[in-house]
């Protein structure tokens, strides 16, 4: 009987815990020896893991480009286009309110903070970065120039263009098949090019969490155990709990079977720490492994990496609950409400925006009277949490895909019910590769 081959998604585990274990050793015992932070750390372990990051950035733009352009021309009518986009929308926001209120309410429960020693923490400083106002962010939509768009990854204005341009190609007919039909043959040579960079996923994700930890360290979560353990909790309640209520209710699906196929790319986004980078790898994940049409799958994906909060959100209900104890500050009921109706808001106003989790907590404190200076306090663990969040980041972007895929009929049953459906599978290069048929 042959032998049975390790799946991809259980590698990439067993590297990844390798990396957080080896990183954790270097922190403990080896922090101050030159040669290993010089060679190891910020030589073979920044290399490796900086090439594996760039490789899935390569990936985002031509990928979501060519998947829209087949998934609009797959629509192929602009009513059922703006009804799936209302309908992701909606629940997008749905996702963030229930998250935060989540975050509060056991944060105001288990009060961390309370009793928290502010010598414990070094205090460092923090400038608040300046967010956009909405009005501006609603005019950066539109890029005046898609080339430069495209050039610096701005996903909004990508998005924006894209389905522009593929709901002109359908307004010309005949004419535009052929564009269509090229579209859906780059799509899949891209398909083929993430399978590829998934065979080097174990080597990254291995890399990438050794550097992490090795910089980080363990040991620094314990001053900060009581604010890092209610966000960490939260963030599982969420993904396991209400995402999955969600998908049972609404979806009418398995959830069990769901977190099974998405194990590979919440891995992907807890190494990589970035929703954009993991595009990629959930699209493959939800259009192969859950059964769902590509033309639900290409808009509904790249909208929600941009503009689902679910983590965010919820490190921010955690941190104000936090900063208030800390400072002694009572924000009652009306300052909790605040600041759920902010985080929301905030989630769709800097949106696309670098640093976003750190600009909207700016902006929470800011409308609740919080000092902005306690920001610094929990800097320090935020890297750490920053790879869970968006893990769960990931995983609401394929839950509401699947319920707004189960809602328009564009998800295959069979292939979500087959287990084995879509896996990666050894990559065999021909030994004669011809361009035309013979």
């Amino acid at each position: 009987m042959p032998q049975q081959k390790m799946s991809m998604t259980t590698k990439i585990l067993i590297w990844m815990v390798c990396g957080l274990v080896v990183g954790s050793l270097i922190n403990a015992f080896a922090s101050e020896i030159t040669f290993v932070q010089d060679y190891l750390v910020n030589g073979l372990f920044h290399v490796v893991g900086a090439l594996f990051i760039n490789a899935l950035k390569m990936l985002v733009v031509p990928l979501v480009t060519f998947s829209l352009i087949c998934g609009v021309c797959g629509i192929g009518d602009v009513g059922t286009l703006g009804r799936v986009g209302v309908k992701a929308f909606l629940l997008f926001m749905l996702t963030t309110a229930l998250a935060i209120t989540l975050a509060i309410t056991v944060a105001v429960v288990v009060g961390p903070g309370e009793s928290f020693d502010m010598q414990t923490v070094g205090q460092a400083e923090f400038t608040a970065p300046a967010a956009p106002p909405l009005t501006q962010v609603i005019i950066d939509l539109v890029p005046t120039n898609p080339i430069a768009a495209y050039a610096s990854g701005n996903m909004l204005q990508i998005i924006f263009f894209t389905i522009l341009f593929a709901i002109c190609i359908l307004m010309i007919g005949e004419r535009g098949r052929s564009i269509a039909q090229g579209a859906e043959r780059l799509n899949d040579v891209m398909m083929e090019v993430v399978n590829l960079v998934m065979h080097a996923a174990p080597i990254g994700v291995f890399a990438l969490m050794a550097k992490t930890f090795s910089l980080q360290g363990l040991g620094l979560i314990l001053p900060m155990l009581s604010y890092f353990g209610v966000v960490a909790l939260v963030l599982v309640l969420h993904m396991t709990g209400t995402l999955m209520i969600l998908l049972k209710l609404l979806g009418r699906v398995s959830p069990l079977m769901f977190l099974k196929k998405m194990r590979t790319a919440q891995i992907f986004a807890f190494s990589t720490s970035s929703s954009n980078a993991t595009i990629p790898v959930t699209l493959r994940s939800v259009e192969k492994r859950l059964g769902v049409d590509n033309s639900t799958a290409s808009f509904v994906v790249p909208f929600g990496a941009t503009i689902n909060m679910d983590g965010t959100a919820i490190m921010q209900g955690v941190a104000t609950v936090f900063i208030a104890n800390v400072y002694g500050i009572d924000l009652g009921i009306s300052g909790y409400l605040t600041v759920i109706g902010m985080a929301v808001l905030a989630s769709i106003g800097t949106a696309g925006v670098p640093g976003v989790g750190l600009i909207m907590l700016a902006m929470v404190f800011n409308q609740v009277g919080l000092p902005i200076e306690g920001i610094a306090l929990i800097m320090g663990v935020d890297r750490l949490l920053d790879m869970m969040r968006t893990a769960v980041n990931v995983t609401g972007d394929a839950t509401i895909t699947t319920i707004v895929a189960r809602a328009e009929d564009k998800i295959s049953m069979e292939t979500f019910s087959d287990p084995a459906a879509g896996q990666v599978e050894e990559v065999h290069l021909p030994h004669e590769a011809p361009l035309t048929e013979k």
